[in-house]
């Protein structure tokens, strides 16, 4: 499986450009998983639902199965947070993850970058950002590339993993 990530500060576009490059690759005919880091508390279960119970009665691990989708709840019970490669280990395999946050992690990354938010840039900063996708003129000691130019950032980034476009 390839990784690449999609990285950059509060409010700068990432998780708009994670949904437009899964459905763009998607569009292409590739399978793509993805990871989302957050920096809070999460929960993805529902206060009173019998798999919340479950949780809160200490199970370790809560599968909720349907005929659509399932999904698998880890509590951590005061464990350390797994890294990206144990969370990569348990993904089925697929052409490509890609991995919203993770700023230090040396994975191959886009910068996303929206002067509105008022951020410095992260590129100048980290090897592993490989080009800046940004709404305004940036400079960068990496390409720059449009923000909401779905289609060069994925072929950017198909590039740059040395992948073939799927057809």
């Amino acid at each position: 499986m390839r990784i690449y990530g999609v990285t950059g500060w509060k409010n700068a576009g990432k998780t708009g450009l994670m949904e437009r490059l899964v459905a763009e690759f998607t569009a292409r005919g590739m399978s793509v998983s993805t990871i989302k880091h957050a920096h809070h508390a999460v929960d993805v279960d529902q206060k009173g639902t019998d798999s919340y119970r479950h949780r809160e009665a200490g199970a370790r691990e809560v599968v909720l199965a349907s005929a659509k989708r399932f999904a698998v709840m880890h509590e951590l019970r005061d464990a350390e947070e797994p890294t990206l490669e144990a969370l990569i280990a348990r993904l089925a395999p697929v052409d490509l993850v890609l991995v919203e946050g993770y700023k230090r992690a040396p994975h191959p990354k886009i910068e996303a970058y929206r002067a509105a938010a008022g951020h410095p840039l992260i590129a100048p900063e980290s090897a592993s950002i490989r080009a800046v996708a940004a709404d305004c003129e940036v400079k960068a000691p990496c390409p720059v590339l449009p923000l909401d130019d779905t289609g060069a950032i994925a072929d950017f980034i198909l590039a740059d993993l040395g992948l073939a476009e799927a057809s």
